[in-house]
């Protein structure tokens, strides 16, 4: 039987705010988390999903004791997920508002791994935050709120509506997620997030804009392993009350997973 595919997927982190005992049990703790849904969508009979810990100085587990290399050896694959903003100091800015200071802790943790797995070839996928992460890893540079810095955007985030906010996009045509749809230009996709691509990272393309603001909602790395971003979220597709009409995420999948594969069979 052949060994199924390890998936990593970088952990969200909740920090606990004071007073913390009003929180109450266990969420007076630091956690690590993974949103079943990304788990779901990225999880089948021949992948397995792997949440990976941050290690934090003031945790057990010495930060020198692990490196997050180790990962990446026995890994094959990298899944950044979505959630908090990325903190401003990680890509050479300070915070707009106190509301958008971000996760810097999250951003080591995550800017570290996403260096591990591309050091050693390893394909790496990234949604929402994840887009944003790659970006600012190659030092590239993030919009710290659309709404105040893009006056003419159209809403990228309703909390009300959540993963049911919809707006269209142009896929690039000639990149590699326009051959993913063939006879596909503009497609509608979901939109969470407030925070978006600004200035492109080192040896990015852009593969779909937003319209009609043009917004930047995926790139691509034109280095010599998989690296792919998108600001939507396809593990949300799995929920049958959702819009038909939205871009399919499994030749998104399916791309990533056989790029997993080859690389795989390659080191074999």
């Amino acid at each position: 039987m052949t060994k199924p595919l390890l998936i990593g997927i970088s952990a969200r982190i909740h920090h606990p705010i004071g007073p913390v005992l009003d929180l109450g049990g266990v969420y007076t703790k630091t956690l690590h988390y993974l949103e079943q849904s990304v788990a779901h969508w990225v999880t089948s009979k021949d992948v397995l999903a792997v949440m990976i810990p941050a290690i934090e100085s003031e945790g057990l587990i010495q930060r020198n004791e692990m490196s997050l290399s180790a990962y990446a050896d026995n890994l094959d694959g990298l899944l950044l997920q979505g959630g908090a903003d990325i903190a401003p100091e990680s890509y050479g800015e300070t915070p707009l508002d106190p509301e958008w200071a971000g996760d810097r802790v999250r951003d080591r943790y995550e800017i570290e791994l996403f260096n591990a797995f591309k050091a050693a070839g390893k394909p790496i996928l990234g949604i929402c935050r994840g887009c944003q992460l790659i970006n600012v890893a190659f030092g590239g540079t993030l919009f710290q709120d659309i709404p105040s810095q893009v006056p003419d955007a159209i809403a990228h985030r309703d909390t009300s509506m959540y993963e049911r906010q919809l707006h269209q996009v142009n896929l690039v045509q000639g990149t590699k997620l326009s051959e993913l749809y063939p006879g596909t230009s503009q497609a509608m996709i979901n939109s969470i997030h407030h925070q978006a691509v600004k200035g492109l990272g080192r040896d990015l393309v852009v593969e779909a804009l937003g319209v009609p603001d043009g917004i930047v909602e995926a790139i691509r790395w034109r280095g010599p392993s998989y690296v792919f971003g998108m600001q939507w979220h396809p593990e949300f597709l799995a929920l049958k009350s959702l819009d038909n009409a939205q871009l399919d995420g499994h030749p998104i999948l399916k791309d990533f997973l056989d790029a997993v594969r080859a690389v795989r069979e390659s080191n074999a």
